[in-house]
């Protein structure tokens, strides 16, 4: 098998399309692949690894002259000297703003210095296109940059008919799901048996106000009257101290918990009763996958591209989005029916191994790298 060079472009987070990049990017390295990661920070998930890759930092230049730092020219002029001197055959960006207007204007210094070609791939995560990509500002830059792109990917149907629908996209979008490791995803060898223990509910998210933590919290009051349980808040973002405030009021403070934000958190998943996800906005929903990789029961609001990872009523419940009660039943029902509970989670890890386990999707996207190269 030939062996690619790609450079990878990604935002630091533990956010989804950070993580979809660091993932698939190990993926490749240890099938072989020469694998150059490029931001201005360590993703976080490559903190604790080693493995056969490489990270380029973006030295973004400080200057009084500057309201804003010239990120876009930093990332394009590092793009640049990496490939030519590695002679990189594909630059693989996540998100496209502004990753690939950069990527495409390092190819043009490198045409300009009679420099190789490189190849670009845009994958499409979700706001960049249903969101900050349609705002007025961005708009006509983030079209040039993906109709620039060699190839451009979405990781859900549903935001490639977004994308198709609201932006002027002249290529074909192909959906390439997201990975999910099911090695490290995995269920517990031994779930403690159903009784009188207290239920453990997690969710995960940036507690930014598209994740509406407060409709978690106000779900959670409706469910630990009748089922005794404690809620696990994953992660940190501006709306934690709301949050916190809302948690005091309703008097839950004993039973929920703020645990920051974690890398991976697969131990977590796998010791947790049922996942809950209030989002109004999921282009995917990686976290509910990983929670049904962990044979964990999902409830979730129907919203973008989960009803393309959870199935209702086999995996989990899909609820109306902001209906605190339907979402409080649903969990009630599964907290309350052991059976239900596990045939669910193991219907969920079925189909995280059927549609999106990790190395299904790495072969499209070697695929892919094939039929560009080509």
């Amino acid at each position: 098998m030939t062996e690619f060079r790609v450079a990878i472009v990604c935002y630091p987070s533990v956010g989804g399309s950070g993580v979809v990049a660091t993932e698939l990017g190990m993926a490749l390295a240890r099938r072989g692949h020469d694998i150059h990661f490029v931001s201005y920070d360590v993703p976080r998930r490559l903190e604790s690894l080693g493995g056969r890759f490489k990270f380029h930092h973006v030295d973004v230049p400080l200057y009084p002259l500057f309201r804003f730092e010239p990120y876009i020219l930093a990332l394009a002029t590092t793009l640049y000297e990496l490939a030519a001197e590695n002679c990189i055959d594909i630059i693989h960006v996540h998100y496209a703003i502004p990753h690939s207007a950069a990527a495409y204007l390092a190819r043009q210094m490198l045409h300009e210095n009679h420099k190789h070609d490189v190849k670009i791939i845009t994958t499409l995560h979700g706001t960049d296109a249903d969101l900050l990509g349609q705002m007025p500002s961005l708009r006509a830059a983030t079209e040039f940059g993906v109709n620039k792109s060699d190839a451009v990917t979405a990781v859900s149907e549903y935001l490639r008919r977004v994308t198709v629908e609201e932006l002027n996209v002249k290529r074909p979008v192909e959906v390439i799901y997201n990975p999910i490791d099911t090695q490290v995803y995995r269920p517990p060898e031994n779930r403690p048996a159903a009784g009188s223990q207290v239920r453990r509910i997690v969710h995960i998210s940036n507690f930014r106000p598209v994740k509406r933590i407060q409709d978690a919290i106000k779900a959670f009051d409706l469910i630990c009257h009748a089922v005794p349980a404690r809620l696990l808040f994953v992660g940190k973002g501006p709306d934690q101290s709301t949050a916190e405030m809302l948690v005091e009021r309703l008097g839950l403070s004993d039973c929920v918990e703020f645990l920051g934000a974690v890398v991976q958190p697969d131990d977590i998943l796998r010791r947790a009763d049922l996942l809950l996800s209030t989002s109004e906005r999921e282009s995917f929903g990686l976290t509910i996958a990983e929670a049904m990789a962990c044979e964990v029961p999902v409830v979730a609001t129907n919203v973008g591209g989960v009803p393309e990872v959870l199935e209702d009523g086999i995996s989990g419940r899909l609820v109306p989005l902001g209906c605190v009660q339907s979402m409080a039943e649903a969990a009630i029902e599964i907290l309350r029916d052991p059976q239900k509970a596990q045939a669910m989670g193991q219907a969920g890890r079925k189909r995280i191994l059927e549609r999106f386990d990790q190395e299904k999707i790495v072969q499209q996207y070697e695929d892919l790298y094939w039929r560009m190269m080509e």
